[in-house]
């Protein structure tokens, strides 16, 4: 199973972020499952795949080439792939994931994570979409999402189309059940 994760570049953040995201990484390691994410080596994304490298995973980053700039993309993945956009980069991620996870990040995380979660409310995309809420980090978000219901621009059941978990571990089992559904 190849699991997408979507999430920050920045080293900046607070380490429980980075911790919890190298767990992730770790956890899918152990599950054989090969992350499918965005190539960058560092914040969530690098903090990911170095769990799953030195796990003895396996990792696929998918960045365009104008990021292939020092310090910029991991080096240490199992494949890497070059897009000439960014648009063509995300397609990549979609088409090789099996399930997409969004972990703590910026508006490039929040635009991949609203892409997939518009595809399955259209019903153009069936995969497993996990919110993994580090931290709380993405409570204000879950109350934007239901505010937005509230006030009737989105129906109800759109929540219904993504789970919204802080523990890795419990994400991996959560998205490997509804993978076997």
């Amino acid at each position: 199973m190849n699991i997408c994760v979507y999430g920050a570049s920045s080293n900046h953040i607070d380490k429980c972020y980075l911790d919890a995201a190298y767990e992730l990484g770790k956890y899918m390691a152990e599950k054989h499952i090969t992350l499918v994410f965005g190539g960058g080596d560092t914040g969530i994304m690098g903090q990911v795949n170095r769990g799953i490298i030195e796990n003895k995973g396996q990792s696929i980053g998918i960045a365009p080439k104008f990021f292939e700039q020092p310090g910029i993309l991991a080096k240490n993945c199992t494949q890497f792939i070059y897009t000439n956009t960014m648009r063509e980069r995300k397609q990549k991620m979609e088409d090789l994931a099996d399930a997409f996870i969004m972990a703590p990040g910026g508006i490039g995380t929040y635009e991949e994570f609203f892409e997939i979660l518009t595809l399955k409310q259209l019903r153009q995309n069936h995969k497993p979409l996990v919110i993994m809420n580090t931290n709380n980090y993405y409570d204000s978000l879950t109350a934007l999402l239901n505010t937005t219901i509230e006030q009737k621009f989105m129906d109800e059941q759109v929540l219904d189309l993504v789970n919204i978990m802080d523990d890795p571990r419990l994400i991996i089992e959560r998205i490997e059940a509804e993978v076997q559904e």
